[in-house]
């Protein structure tokens, strides 16, 4: 594999990206507009930034990484020599459903397709790729470049060999290949992170006490720093909306009803979408848990 495409440009679809270009392969990032491509450069000189303060990049390689990204809103041209296509777009079956529709009448027969959603099985999207044998799920946790696990699930009938060839493909960008061999919601990563995100938000929603106290309670009962708010500002608000949204499709749980509803008003409509834009339940680069003084009182 030597050319691949990105298709989204999110939060995911940007890591994912840049990620990619870092560890030398032609990338070609695509979105559905010029505008939004043009976003898309902001964020991967922010990436560059962070690749300075936290892996110590040098300018040369970072360099090379932006050279290595290309742009274009037009699909067919975008995947016109794609060995890889991987797909960062929004977490709704509909839009990736009518998005594969497509990609399959203009992708070339070699690309192989892969999906980085976080909460739909591969096998509910494989009918709509007219190639399931070469589609698979290649899931990316945020931040990738500390926080770097790709979770790699198949369905029933992704071609085994299609299935090693992405898992050696992850390594080659860095990334520690999580196989898994039978088809999971939520994979690994989210089967324990969600239980126990979602238990906080419910008791902040459900108005039990506030998400300080929330952090502080677990920070002081296991010790750790990694705390269930400061985690999902890490996340992103628009990830944890969606994954509201597909678990509560099921539940019908009124307090998750006010829960979606207090992130969509108080976050996202406020522009507070998590860490990577400064502000989401904590401000940054300085966030209130860090301080001395946050287990006070």
């Amino acid at each position: 594999m030597k050319n691949i495409t990105i298709a989204g440009t999110g939060v995911l679809g940007a890591q994912i990206a840049f990620q990619t270009a870092y560890s030398g392969y032609n990338v070609t990032v695509y979105d559905i507009s010029d505008k939004i491509l043009e976003k898309a450069k902001t964020n991967f000189s922010n990436l560059a930034e962070k690749y300075q303060a936290n892996l110590n990049a040098s300018q040369e390689k970072l360099e090379v990484a932006f050279a290595n990204l290309s742009y274009s809103s037009d699909l067919k041209t975008a995947v016109a020599d794609a060995d890889l296509l991987i797909e960062a777009i929004p977490e709704n079956i509909d839009i990736k459903t009518d998005f594969y529709t497509k990609l399959a009448t203009v992708a070339p027969e070699k690309t192989v397709f892969a999906t980085n959603t976080s909460t739909l099985l591969p096998s509910a999207i494989a009918p709509f790729t007219g190639r399931p044998e070469r589609f698979l799920a290649m899931h990316f946790s945020n931040e990738i470049w500390p926080h770097n696990l790709a979770e790699i699930m198949g369905h029933s009938g992704t071609d085994p060999k299609v299935f090693d060839q992405i898992v050696e493909f992850a390594k080659s960008i860095g990334m520690v290949p999580i196989p898994i061999y039978t088809e999971q919601p939520g994979y690994v990563t989210n089967s324990l992170f969600l239980p126990w995100a979602f238990a906080a938000i419910k008791l902040w929603a459900g108005g039990v006490t506030d998400m300080e106290t929330i952090d502080k309670v677990w920070m002081i009962a296991t010790g750790t720093k990694y705390l269930p708010f400061a985690t999902l500002d890490t996340v992103g608000m628009n990830t944890i909306i969606n994954g509201l949204t597909a678990m509560n499709q099921n539940l019908k749980d009124p307090v998750i009803d006010k829960a979606i509803k207090l992130v969509q008003e108080d976050y996202i409509d406020k522009g507070k979408l998590g860490k990577l834009v400064g502000e989401g339940f904590y401000k940054y680069p300085n966030p209130a848990f860090e301080d001395e003084s946050f287990l006070l009182g």
